[in-house]
């Protein structure tokens, strides 16, 4: 811990307790990670500078130790309050641009011989330990990416997921080019009625209009888009269009012809 003995010594004549030298040690590791104590209290005070030295009253509460420091970068201002809780020190510190927070509890008496306050070299002990759990617990938290950051990797991978041509304004086609027209559902499945009316897309079968063509067995058949010779061209009727016929088509239609049954004493063409 080079640096830490020469800042005790220059703070020996203010280090009465136990909680006194573990506070000398937590700000020495601040400053290793590159913060600067700006003063003590929460607000700053007049002709204010960074320094690698605890202020002047740092230990004048004997209840709530209060430092802010500032990186040497500027980017980050922290404000950290230690609270003596019977043995246990609770460090509190808050990041005032970000308004993140990070708590630490530390046993006093893990890190500090109580009956050595006037020797450095036996003061402070499980410095290994204590370097790791300030690192862990208040620098990693507090000086991790930003949102900004966060944010921008999600996008460029969400837009390396796009084809090259994709275009948010172009309307998808019905169907992929090249592809032939659904074939028909089959008439006989008792549950296809009205299934087709609910979805004006054609993806279901059953609908309540019946078209003789489709009625019965299915037979070999007739594609409309494809033509009618001598009635309608190729491409007249859409792929997979509802098609209904408007008269006879050949020999092999299937189904009953409605003019083979007329209703009783029928005369009348508007009966």
């Amino acid at each position: 811990m080079a640096g830490l003995e020469p800042l005790y010594a220059w703070a020996r004549a203010a280090i009465s307790r136990p909680q006194d030298a573990l506070i000398c040690g937590v700000h020495w590791e601040l400053v290793r990670h590159g913060y600067r104590c700006l003063g003590a209290g929460d607000q700053p005070g007049p002709d204010e500078r960074k320094s690698e030295l605890l202020p002047t009253g740092w230990e004048a509460n004997k209840e709530v130790y209060t430092l802010r420091y500032k990186s040497t970068d500027d980017a980050r201002e922290l404000l950290l309050k230690a609270i003596m809780v019977e043995d246990s020190m609770i460090l509190n510190v808050m990041d005032r641009s970000s308004q993140k927070v990070a708590d630490v509890t530390l046993a006093v008496a893990d890190y500090i011989n109580p009956e050595h306050l006037d020797d450095f070299h036996m003061v402070y002990k499980n410095t290994e330990e204590l370097r790791t759990r300030i690192a862990s617990g208040i620098i990693a938290p507090l000086s991790g990416p930003t949102e900004e950051a966060k944010k921008e990797p999600e996008a460029e991978k969400k837009d390396a997921d796009l084809p090259r041509d994709y275009d948010p304004l172009r309307v998808p086609p019905r169907q992929p080019a090249g592809t032939r027209a659904p074939s028909w559902p089959s008439p006989l499945s008792p549950f296809a009625v009205g299934g087709e009316d609910l979805d004006p897309f054609g993806g279901r079968s059953g609908g309540m209009i019946v078209d003789p063509l489709r009625s019965g067995f299915p037979q070999p058949g007739i594609d409309p888009s494809s033509g009618i010779p001598g009635r309608l061209p190729p491409g007249a009727v859409p792929p997979g269009a509802r098609f209904d016929p408007f008269g006879p088509l050949g020999a092999g239609r299937p189904g009953p012809d409605p003019d083979h049954l007329p209703p009783p004493g029928y005369d009348d063409m508007f009966m």
